[in-house]
């Protein structure tokens, strides 16, 4: 199917134009006329202009890819930022290039801004808060930062949408799940990329960071979770402020974890700080199922008494029960040197979440875990790294093409990166050591016999309503079949492609039997004097050979585009 079809209205055509345009400018035409952009824009009215190779040499292609995506603004950073945590899909040299995309932006209209405020809050800034500072203290792709004072001298932050962001982000989402089913059509090789599921987690997770009041109703979540430690700490939010395009926190004065000097000059342990980071972190994946999912060093402050403060709940992973179970036995079972508890993890997850396609390896795949784990023998678990551990799992998991589910990418990246945060603030810091007592405690937890009664009686529940509902069911299933309604669907992959290229050559062999008919009749008609001539011919023999040499040229170019299409 023509991608043109695909894009109904004029301003998916333009951003589309856009797009192509930026790819060829950073080296990506091959992309851009393999999915057939370069084509459908030409025949719309759009000439690309294709770029020298000799000023993109310089640049390898994943350089190319981010330097791309980041001209293309929010919603392609954002891709770019998710694609970062894709390590079971992408190479080292790709995910170093997707990591250094940023949301930093220049700060937002400020009359728009303030109009938008007025709007939500239903009065200007300077009649809602004490104090306001219309210079903002952060801005970012898709909400700036403002600091000010409410009326009972509590200072806050507010964060503000960008006015006009939402729609600009939905159109760019629109266009990227169709691009992504037609690069999926197009391109076999990328199945096992999965661009159609890539493309819908984007969408997730960037409408939950559209949502200003979502961030606030997370960071509540997780503050009710360390109520009982105050060694963390969550910022307050003001619900009578807080709508879906704004929202007002307490603002926290801290040491900033990216400021090293600063640390040092408040005589904060920062060892200490390595061990709580990494336990709070823990015990937000391992027993809430709900955890911060980017706590960089941008996202804490240091406070005194050793005390860590999480900010920006805009990005969170939420882990399911049967999730934390397998990830506790991956956990163990890498820091235990146990192969095949790995192993029995890593084919459940792909016998979850394969496409039946291709036939999994997995004499191969046990093999390959078996020799990465042997390698660990004997290491004492202090010289453990947890973060490798995983970038490696992640790498076999690669080589065998096959993919995570987007939840556990999302925690293998937090894991990575709270480990190198945790060894930024102490050398010494070893997350094997802070999280085996944890993963102990907790596999034990599933054992005790409040938990096994718990899951004894949720499995009877279950079982009594399927129980409950199979009478009904087979009262229905024999009444469609007395009907003679029951249908049977088959889904075959690529029909449509396969009935577009069918349609293609019966278009060209009906031409072609056209033109061998017109040269025929020309022919026959050149030898019979009488009727219209034509520079001393017979006109309808000369308009006839004009006809078939058309198309026989129609027949010419179109194969040739064709070709390039295919070859590419």
């Amino acid at each position: 199917m023509p991608l043109l079809q695909t894009l109904v209205s004029a301003r998916d055509l333009g951003r589309l134009q856009h797009i192509a345009a930026v790819f060829m400018r950073h080296g990506l035409g091959d992309a851009v006329r393999r999915l057939g952009w370069a084509d459908a824009l030409e025949k719309a009215g759009h000439v690309l202009h294709r770029p020298h190779a000799a000023e993109l040499a310089r640049l390898t292609p994943p350089e190319q890819l981010r330097s791309a995506l980041e001209e293309l603004g929010p919603t392609f950073v954002k891709l770019g930022q998710v694609l970062a945590g894709r390590a079971d899909l992408f190479g080292p040299d790709w995910i170093a290039q997707f990591e250094k995309l940023h949301s930093r932006a220049p700060a937002a209209d400020l009359a728009a801004l303030r109009a938008q405020i007025t709007e939500d809050l239903g009065a200007p800034p300077e009649q809602v808060f004490a104090q306001w500072s219309d210079t903002p203290l952060a801005a970012a792709s898709i909400a700036q930062v403002h600091a000010a004072t409410l009326a009972d001298g509590s200072e806050v932050v507010v964060k503000v949408r960008r006015p006009g962001i939402a729609a600009d982000v939905e159109a760019d989402l629109r266009l990227l799940a169709r691009l992504a089913a037609a690069a999926e059509r197009q391109w076999p090789e990328l199945k096992p990329y999965r661009p159609v599921a890539l493309a819908q987690q984007l969408g997730r997770s960037l409408r939950r960071e559209l949502d200003l009041a979502s961030e606030c109703r997370n960071a509540e979540r997780i503050a009710q979770a360390f109520a009982a430690q105050p060694e963390i700490v969550i910022p307050r939010v003001h619900w009578d402020f807080t709508h879906e395009r704004i929202n007002v926190q307490q603002r926290i004065r801290g040491v900033p974890a990216e400021d090293p000097a600063a640390m040092a000059a408040a005589g904060i342990d920062r060892r200490e700080l390595a061990r709580r980071g990494a336990r709070a972190v823990l015990k937000m994946v391992i027993e809430d199922g709900f955890f911060h999912a980017d706590p960089h060093a941008g996202n804490l402050f240091f406070l005194p008494g050793s005390r860590i403060a999480f900010i920006d709940f805009g990005m969170v992973g939420r882990v399911t029960l049967e999730r934390r179970e397998q990830l506790l036995s991956l956990m163990l079972g890498l820091v235990q040197r146990d192969a095949e508890a790995v192993a029995d993890v890593l084919l459940a997850w792909a016998h979850d979440h394969g496409d039946g396609e291709d036939a999994l390896d997995e004499d191969g795949l046990r093999g390959d875990i078996d020799a990465f784990v042997d390698q660990y023998h004997g290491v004492p678990l202090a010289q453990l790294s947890i973060g490798r551990m995983l970038g490696d799992v992640t790498g076999i998991l690669r080589g065998h093409r096959l993919a995570l589910p987007a939840d556990l990418a999302l925690l293998i990246k937090t894991f990575i990166t709270l480990e190198g945060l945790g060894r930024g603030l102490d050398p010494g810091f070893h997350m094997a050591e802070e999280a085996t007592p944890m993963l102990r405690q907790a596999l034990h937890a599933r054992y005790r016999p409040e938990a096994l009664a718990r899951r004894g009686w949720d499995v009877l529940r279950r079982s009594v309503g399927v129980l409950g509902s199979l009478p009904r069911d087979l009262s229905r299933l024999l009444a469609t079949a007395r009907r003679g309604r029951i249908q049977v669907h088959i889904d075959v992959q690529d029909l449509r492609q396969v009935a577009d290229q069918l349609d293609g050559a019966a278009q060209r062999i009906a031409v072609g039997l056209v033109v061998a008919a017109l040269i025929v009749g020309s022919a026959i008609v050149m030898t019979v004097r009488g009727g219209p001539e034509l520079l001393g011919l017979p006109a309808f023999g000369l308009l006839g050979f004009a006809g078939a040499v058309a198309g026989s040229l129609w027949l010419l170019l179109g194969g040739r585009r064709r070709g390039n299409g295919n070859g590419a």
